[in-house]
């Protein structure tokens, strides 16, 4: 299998996922700069950063260039499409995922350990169990996801809605939600489920060293599911 990991300027995310894809899990991955052609690759993922310094709205330059298009066409083939963070954020840009990111509730850049529950099956969330919780961090400004009720109703009546945040015990609650987001949403699929939109950072979760290993059994569904296809 044979990943490509797209790279606009800005960025920064990008070795992170390279490392957890090679030498973690050891698979296929290269580098892809953002002008390039995406081309021979089973799965594609978005990394975080901020692209073009978000000088309109975060991810909106990124997703009108052309090389979202070959996302696009990945995606309608039923290849696996990961956008993490600024990632979800272009996802949402292109059109690829419903709804908004804005500015956190509270408008400050938010770095900690958050609480997911797993709400969705999806080919990202196959190592988990329905509603298990697991541990991730955030790292964003720009993270509270918003859709209007009608998106919502139908994210949540075709089970669209792959994380949530949550306290320990896997409830809802106001104080789990670090930036305000819509029914405590942190992550959404499309309505194929091969691509998943999130704001918390697998990669940085995908070792013991790094406090965790729940991102790296994201990127293990991802794995399993394209070598499936």
């Amino acid at each position: 299998m044979r990943f490509a990991i797209i790279r606009f300027g800005g960025s920064n995310c990008d070795l992170d996922v390279y490392r957890v894809l090679t030498e973690v899990l050891g698979a296929d991955a290269s580098l892809v700069w953002y002008k390039e052609e995406l081309s021979g690759f089973d799965g594609v993922i978005i990394p975080g950063g901020f692209s073009y310094g978000d000088y309109l709205r975060a991810g909106a330059i990124a997703a009108r260039t052309p090389i979202m298009d070959s996302v696009r066409r990945m995606a309608s083939g039923g290849k696996p499409v990961l956008g993490i963070c600024n990632g979800f954020q272009i996802l949402v840009e292109s059109g690829l995922l419903p709804g908004a990111l804005m500015t956190n509730r509270y408008p400050r850049f938010r770095c900690e350990w958050v609480n997911l529950r797993v709400d969705a099956d999806s080919p990202f969330t196959s190592k988990f169990g329905a509603g298990q919780v697991i541990r991730m961090p955030i790292a964003h400004m720009e993270g509270n996801y918003f859709a209007d009720d009608s998106t919502l109703g139908e994210l949540n009546a075709k089970r669209r809605v792959a994380f949530r945040y949550v306290d320990e015990s896997g409830e809802t609650t106001p104080g789990s939600n670090p930036n305000g987001s819509c029914q405590n949403i942190a992550g959404v699929l499309n309505e194929a489920g091969n691509v998943l939109g999130m704001m918390p950072h697998p990669e940085r979760a995908s070792e013991s060293i790094l406090g965790g290993e729940d991102g790296r059994r994201i990127f293990e569904s991802m794995v399993e599911f394209a070598g499936s296809l």
